[in-house]
């Protein structure tokens, strides 16, 4: 049986606004939320993954996060950094870039572009979603027409998950997005 990583009370936590941006719409209304030192370090993979779980979070993966400019229009998801330390541009080629380590948490609303510019010391991710969100899809930017009034509805319209990847029910993400 796996460990589940552990919260951190210190966790720090950024709010994310980001515009449309060329082929990327971005989620209108919900911030993507960067929470600093969420779960102690060093930690496993397979124990980000239990405590994504534990809270509800289904759909796991370990890996990395994609080299291009990418979003999913139909689902949100969090990106738990296990190992190593990462540069990622949120919000689209104009968007913002961001460095995150061992221990932070990304948690982005459908629709918001994301992409990996560069990697370091082994760098390795879970990636979690809320419940009925797993069987998503992931649109490359280069693939995407620009966002329209009609795709900036059904990102409004994918559901907001009951608890916080990392903390639960009592998180920040459900005061961000409540």
């Amino acid at each position: 049986m796996t460990d589940t990583a552990r919260p951190r009370d210190d966790a720090r936590l950024r709010r994310l606004f980001f515009a449309p941006d060329a082929a990327v719409p971005n989620h209108p209304d919900l911030p993507a939320l960067l929470v600093a030192g969420a779960v102690e370090v060093p930690l496993a993979a397979d124990a980000m993954e239990a405590l994504f779980r534990a809270n509800g979070w289904g759909g796991t993966w370990i890996w990395s996060v994609f080299d291009y400019h990418h979003f999913h229009p139909d689902a949100h998801e969090a990106l738990g950094c296990v190992a190593g330390w990462a540069d990622l541009v949120l919000g689209g080629p104009s968007g913002e870039a961001l460095r995150v380590t061992a221990g932070d948490v990304v948690i982005l609303p459908a629709g918001t572009g994301h992409c990996l510019t560069a990697s370091g010391d082994g760098f390795c991710v879970c990636g979690a979603y809320p419940p009925g969100q797993k069987g998503f899809s992931t649109v490359r930017a280069d693939d995407a027409a620009p966002p329209d009034a009609k795709a900036l509805v059904a990102l409004r319209r994918v559901p907001l998950p009951e608890s916080d990847p990392v903390f639960g029910p009592y998180g920040p993400l459900l005061d961000a997005w409540g």
